[in-house]
């Protein structure tokens, strides 16, 4: 029984890493291949629901959703692997994960750092560590398989956002 946790624990932990590679392209290398590619401007937004959230002037929740949507998974990798840290240091980690990746855009001027994304990426966190608190206690199975699948989800976009850069399909524009 042991040897099967501490597989499925380093299953988890190996799930985790390519999660956070993923997210660490997406957010903080805006999935460029090269830092010529990479946009050039330094911009701060403390203000909530504001700044890069707001298109022709009103809310833009979809960029909120997806932030929130980003992060659920990290909630749940860090609650299967610290089920014994408390609710408050697990939300600690990923408020700080956030923020690293929103201090990483200002630090090297690749973006804007934005307060709603800190919030919306927070946030996702708490849903995905109360995901895990919903089905932890007869599914860490089933939370590792879903959590699989969705980590071979990712992967394969981002391997097809791949192709068809190398392939000249997808063209970015950095203004």
């Amino acid at each position: 029984m042991e040897k099967s946790k501490k597989q499925s624990k380093k299953i988890t932990a190996g799930l985790l890493a390519v999660y956070l590679f993923a997210l660490t392209w997406i957010i903080v290398f805006k999935m460029q291949f090269s830092f010529q590619g990479l946009p050039d401007f330094r911009e701060i937004n403390l203000i909530p629901f504001a700044g890069s959230a707001n298109v022709n002037n009103q809310i833009d929740f979809n960029e909120i959703i997806y932030n929130v949507l980003a992060f659920i998974p990290f909630g749940i990798y860090i609650s299967m692997l610290k089920s014994n840290w408390s609710f408050l240091k697990r939300i600690t980690v990923i408020a700080g994960v956030s923020l690293l990746f929103e201090g990483l855009q200002f630090i090297f001027a690749i973006g804007a750092s934005d307060i709603t994304d800190f919030m919306g990426n927070t946030l996702g966190g708490i849903i995905g560590v109360g995901v895990y608190k919903l089905f932890s206690t007869k599914a860490t199975k089933i939370l590792n398989v879903l959590a699989s699948i969705g980590t071979i989800c990712i992967v394969t976009l981002l391997l097809l956002l791949i192709y068809l850069r190398i392939s000249g399909v997808i063209i970015y524009k950095v203004s």
